[in-house]
């Protein structure tokens, strides 16, 4: 009948999942280059990505678009108190980014990137970047993965959270990333399920109270390692050592968003498992003894992978 919808095009628009996913897993250097062209196109479109990182899955939009990252937040269900980190392709661009970068930042950066550490720095005054409540600083970090930074290389910096909805397990694989996202994404790049001490989140160190350095969550990378480099960083966290990509005592709880005492508490040494990548609030709500707030209580970061 006249106005009756064409069944045809009814099966067409289910079959459409609102996304474009590339299998990245063969390394073919064609299907790369065409998953990284269409990440490329996406961003500067305006949308966002998910892609595969050292950590986690991580969902990516361009972190010069104040429209695109509240795209991202409004993708993960989360609010501008979350702001998330910064993924950029080469450590020398943490210069065009950051100031007041501290020798300790420059050592510790020298020789963990590419790596699980998120550095937290003074930003640039000249940056017009709007990532949410960030207290003029801004989280960095180059992931050691060949595609991500491939991607990131073609984009430019990215701001880059885990990619699942707040208070959710983070994605250890694409797949489990379109179950949470959905069609929130533009572009899906499938690097295959990550396993093993993958999956841990990166390691967060703050530059922006202490020349030494203040470790905020602890992660894939041990406060015994980066001291090896930096003897002087002070630990803000008060569970015990976690070892180099060592899940089973984990460094945060499950879920980012799951409840105030949770979201401003340290990280639960109990607490297993693949653990979403921005499940710290990094609000330290008090003390080592109890006695209120530390300097620098107000630092809030989403941090990613």
């Amino acid at each position: 009948m006249p106005g009756d919808p064409d069944p045809r095009e009814a099966a067409e628009e289910a079959l459409d999942p609102g996304y474009r996913r590339f299998d990245c897993t063969s390394n073919d250097p064609a299907i790369t280059a065409e998953a990284c062209e269409a990440a490329r196109q996406a961003i500067k479109d305006g949308e966002c990505i998910v892609l595969p990182t050292d950590t986690v899955y991580g969902i990516g939009a361009d972190a010069f678009s104040a429209e695109a990252v509240q795209q991202l937040l409004d993708a993960k269900k989360r609010g501008r108190d979350m702001p998330p980190p910064v993924l950029i392709s080469e450590p020398a661009l943490i210069r065009t980014l950051a100031v007041d970068i501290p020798e300790t930042a420059n050592a510790l950066v020298d020789k963990h990137w590419p790596g699980a550490l998120t550095v937290i720095c003074r930003i640039q005054p000249s940056l017009r970047m709007d990532l949410g409540d960030t207290k003029g600083t801004i989280a960095l970090r180059v992931p050691d993965h060949e595609l991500a930074r491939d991607v990131l290389r073609r984009t430019g910096p990215m701001a880059v959270s885990s990619a699942n909805i707040s208070g959710q397990r983070a994605a250890l694989s694409c797949d489990e990333a379109i179950q949470q996202l959905g069609d929130s994404v533009s572009v899906y790049l499938d690097g295959g399920p990550l396993d093993g001490p993958v999956g841990a989140p990166s390691t967060i160190v703050d530059f922006t109270q202490h020349e030494d350095g203040e470790v905020l969550r602890r992660g894939a990378i041990s406060i015994h390692t980066l001291r090896e480099i930096a003897p002087n960083l002070r630990d803000r966290t008060d569970e015990a050592d976690v070892g180099e990509g060592d899940r089973s005592t984990g460094s945060g709880p499950a879920g980012e968003d799951s409840g105030h005492e949770e979201a401003t508490s340290a990280p639960k040494a109990e607490d297993a498992g693949p653990i979403e990548a921005d499940s710290e609030h990094i609000v330290e709500s008090s003390g080592r003894n109890g006695d209120g707030p530390p300097k620098g209580s107000d630092r809030i970061w989403g941090a990613g992978g």
